[in-house]
């Protein structure tokens, strides 16, 4: 018999994760990693199109796509990067400004599920979220997966800081 609260936290899952990834998509007018790599290059601008890759576990071929995109939309531009094979990747402002757009709708859309909380559920959920959160991953490549659509300026600054912070040690 399958566990109940399981089942509950993958309903959950899937109904905040089709929430924002419509919303998000419908804003930027384009479905797929581009958005979790807007905002992952928002964070840590100069990467490559491998780094890219890792993080959003897709193939070489399908983030040189991605890139090859947002490079077209002019989000992104290549830049000369640590060697001579390497080009770093850095948004441009508008590419910076659709980074903004993407968490501003994740946030929205995060917001209405949570909505249905009072303040003192909200209080009792947050530890057991950070706990929960702490365990997604064992590792850096690992956390910067998960985190990949991570508003970092709200996650990072509360109290207690990056769940997921045990994985750069």
């Amino acid at each position: 018999m399958a566990d109940r609260l399981a089942q509950l936290l993958g309903v959950l899952s899937l109904g905040a994760g089709d929430r924002v990834r419509s919303s998000v998509d419908a804003s930027l007018g384009r479905a797929g990693a581009h958005a979790a790599a807007l905002v992952h290059l928002d964070a840590y601008p100069g990467d490559s199109v491998r780094a890219l890759a890792n993080v959003l576990n897709v193939s070489q071929p399908a983030a040189v796509k991605v890139v090859n995109r947002l490079v077209d939309a002019g989000q992104l531009e290549r830049r000369p990067g640590p060697d001579r094979r390497t080009r770093a990747l850095y948004l441009t402002a508008n590419g910076r400004a659709a980074a903004a757009r993407v968490l501003a709708d994740r946030a929205s859309q995060l917001a209405h599920v949570l909505g249905t909380l009072d303040r003192e559920e909200r209080k009792r959920l947050e530890p057991l979220l950070v706990k929960l959160v702490a365990g997604l991953a064992d590792d850096r490549a690992g956390a910067l997966t998960v985190c990949r659509m991570c508003d970092r300026s709200t996650c990072c600054a509360a109290p207690g800081g990056c769940p997921l912070e045990h994985t750069t040690a």
